[in-house]
């Protein structure tokens, strides 16, 4: 047997879970794991976002067939919501708003 960890961000619950699995678990034997102790906790689960969600260890995205060892972490990605390069232009435009500046409009330069 061994330890790894399961980290997810739900609409309702945010954590990390520590499991024990058997040597040769896969991330999917994991997720598994996981699934069947959140609803333990009585915490509610999307079938289809736990089947097509993509999952990484550390950070890095990997396929479920891929092994587990000793320490690792899965991690269950949520799609994003927000397009992030639209969400940075719009704080960026309300930053220069507030400071009475026209977004649209270049400074100009010194010695122009």
């Amino acid at each position: 047997m061994i330890q790894c960890a399961f980290a997810v961000a739900l609409s309702d619950w945010q954590g990390e879970l520590s499991l024990t699995v058997t040597i040769g678990a896969t991330v999917a034997h994991v997720l598994q794991a996981a699934r069947t102790e959140l609803q333990h906790r009585g915490v509610p689960i999307d079938d289809h976002f736990w089947g097509m969600a993509p999952v990484g260890i550390f950070g890095e995205r990997c396929e479920r067939d891929r092994v587990v060892f000793e320490g690792d972490r899965v991690e269950l990605y949520r799609p994003l919501t927000v397009d992030p390069k639209q969400a940075r232009r719009e704080r960026a435009r309300q930053s220069q708003t507030k400071k009475g500046r026209n977004p649209l409009i270049a400074k100009p330069r010194r010695g122009s």
